[in-house]
């Protein structure tokens, strides 16, 4: 679109600056219209007035269209400055949020993002819909209500309604299960969030009294988002020696990358070491060129869903190489999958994930997933045969049914024994048209709508980009945007995605 000459206004202003100027001379003229002698005489220097004011008149004008273009550029820069601009905002009661909120924005600057650092107070509704991400860090107080310097954002943003479509956020909620309104605040927020239409990059963590591991897992997710996965973790686990027992590869020849079924076993004093489906194994790789010896040099910790149960007697984990973009293998995978022999020492952790538990009672339960994913579904479908709950629907998803369906023959054992009630697999590469378990989903839609009003339970593991974005629109779909806000409200939709 061509730019105009000059605005409207300005238009405006010439038409009204000739019609000043032009008065006295038509009266000059109505005067002596008997007499061109006289106009002779005049009509030179009103013309030179009118030449010299003409020329004022556009050099303000100019002036003018100047301004109004620095404005406009100005107001473009702090648009375009905000959508490429990290904020990182904290509502702090101690200062404990405020400082995790400034090593949150060093991790993300050493990924490379612009970043700057906000009270929930200096956020206005015009950031919110210009930024398009913000990393909330956001402590509860008293009954569940926000930090003082979160009031005035309190009362005039979040009783509103607008639309945040474009905003991309993750939530850090600061709390002590001790009290009974634990991390209410950051709840509150995720929600009216959601609400808005903004996207979560990753589900809420919640860091019960300053608990170390799960701020790792906060620190991991801002290592994946922001592309630097290799900083040293801001605080090191505290890891048991495992024994590297069996390795093996479970898609041979397939279109992806190789992923592997891996099993460990505790040591002698560790042998009644517990855990729960749904926790999480945090792993200490070593570096093939170091080694063990170096801890100078330690590695972050790397994080994988646990794929079996205590019962089982050991634990099983299932890793997709992955590889940097130089080729070479990820710290985390290359050790677990190429490097560290069998019958070598593992440094390992578990960390509980309270928000990812299997529910036990009777209730129905479906669980989605694709990948690797499957580890975390496979130990929620083994507690809950060891508990007797055989209601269960299973929808998985990967590339290929003749390379890549993990755990085959154990799913089909379940399905016979009934502790699968039903089965849905989505193979993307064996059919023209891509089928991913978000279009089985809406193929059922009328049987999950029935499972849900029976009181069901919704647990996802398993990629975040892609499979568990599609599978959250496909579920607001197919129950709609309040359903799943009550769902995530009762605990009955669970997620574990990376």
């Amino acid at each position: 679109m061509k730019r105009r000459l000059f605005s409207q206004q300005a238009i405006t202003d010439l038409s009204r600056w000739t019609s000043i100027v032009l008065f006295p001379i038509s009266l000059v003229c109505l005067y002596y219209h008997d007499d061109l002698t006289h106009i002779a005489d005049c009509l030179l220097p009103l013309l030179i007035v009118l030449t010299y004011v003409s020329f004022c008149l556009y050099r303000y004008l100019q002036y003018q269209q100047d301004k109004e273009a620095t404005s406009l550029s100005a107001s473009i820069n702090t648009l375009s400055g905000n959508q490429s601009v990290t904020c990182v905002a904290y509502a702090s009661q101690t200062g404990y949020a405020e400082r995790l909120a400034h090593q949150t924005a060093h991790a993300l600057r050493q990924g490379g993002m612009s970043v700057v650092v906000k009270t929930l107070n200096q956020l206005s509704i015009d950031d919110l819909q210009q930024y398009r991400h913000i990393f909330f860090v956001v402590s509860t107080t008293g009954e569940g209500d926000a930090p003082d310097n979160a009031d005035v954002f309190t009362r005039q943003v979040l009783a509103k309604s607008i639309k945040l479509d474009q905003l991309h956020f993750a939530v850090l909620a600061l709390g002590d299960r001790h009290y009974r309104h634990f991390c209410a605040f950051g709840h509150r927020l995720a929600q009216w969030l959601l609400h808005q239409q903004a996207t979560s990059l990753f589900d809420l963590v919640e860091v019960d009294n300053g608990d170390d591991a799960a701020l790792r897992h906060w620190q991991h997710h801002l290592g994946v988002v922001s592309g630097h996965t290799e900083q040293a973790d801001w605080q090191a686990p505290a890891y048991e020696t495992w024994t590297l027992c069996e390795r093996h590869l479970l898609n041979l020849d397939s279109l992806g990358a190789p992923v592997y079924h891996l099993r460990l076993s505790p040591s002698a004093k560790n042998k009644t070491v517990q855990w729960q489906a749904g926790d999480i194994a945090e792993i200490g790789p070593e570096s093939p060129e170091l080694g063990s010896s170096s801890t100078d040099h330690r590695l972050p910790h790397r994080e994988y869903s646990i794929a079996s149960i205590p019962k089982d007697g050991y634990l099983d984990l299932v890793v997709r190489q992955m590889r940097r973009a130089d080729g070479s293998l990820g710290i985390g995978s290359g050790w677990l999958t190429e490097y560290a022999p069998i019958g070598h020492g593992i440094a390992l952790r578990i960390r509980d994930n309270a928000q990812f538990h299997t529910p036990l009672e009777e209730r129905p339960l479906i669980l989605i997933g694709n990948g690797t994913g499957i580890a975390g579904l496979r130990a929620h479908l083994k507690a809950r045969a060891e508990h007797g709950r055989y209601n269960n629907w299973l929808f998985f998803g990967e590339r290929q049914i003749a390379r890549d369906f993990f755990f085959k023959e154990e799913i089909f054992t379940w399905q016979r024994t009934g502790v699968l009630s039903k089965i849905n697999v989505c193979f993307s590469r064996d059919q023209v048209t891509p089928y991913y378990v978000q279009h089985a989903l809406e193929e059922q839609t009328s049987i999950v709508r029935d499972w849900v009003a029976q009181g069901a339970v919704i647990m996802v593991c398993g990629s975040l980009k892609g499979m568990a974005e599609d599978v959250h629109r496909s579920l607001c779909h197919i129950l709609s945007q309040d359903t799943m806000g009550q769902l995530i409200a009762d605990h009955r939709y669970r997620r574990d995605v990376y």
